[in-house]
């Protein structure tokens, strides 16, 4: 999931610091851009491993447009995060759908074309539906 992040600009005495908006309380900081990035996903994996633990709602990211105008981010610099919430979801469950043997044929092919991006084919599905459920 990609989960935009807001960057407060550092200098040689002030530290970098990220919030990331879609998870409330969520924020870090490095003292180089690079050390606040690597720091960021630290502190996104341990909110959401607590959000889990607590048996939580795992937040899903919102688009960079959504946030753009909050004045609240003003003069920040926006990117995102790639993070895999797969493991923050609960365990797998089997389910069967149908669907027509066509669209499973190009499913297919596009899982093969992109081994390293999806595994199998539910891991595909999976994120389609990610993403959908993002876009609302």
């Amino acid at each position: 999931m990609l989960y935009p992040i807001v960057i407060e600009h550092g200098d040689e005495q002030t530290a970098f610091g990220v919030i990331v908006p879609d998870i409330a309380g969520c924020f870090s900081a490095g003292d180089t851009l690079d050390e606040a990035m690597e720091n960021v996903r630290e502190a996104i994996a341990g909110h959401l491993e607590l959000l889990a633990e607590d048996g939580e709602e795992i937040p899903l990211a919102k688009t960079v447009a959504y946030h753009v105008n909050n004045p609240e981010y003003q003069g920040m610099t926006w990117a995102v995060v790639d993070i895999d919430v797969s493991r923050y979801l609960g365990k797998t469950e089997k389910v069967n759908v149908t669907l027509p043997s066509r669209l499973i044929h190009l499913i297919d092919e596009k899982v093969a074309s992109d081994k390293a991006r999806f595994k199998s084919r539910s891991a595909y599905l999976a994120s389609l539906a990610e993403k959908e459920l993002i876009q609302g």
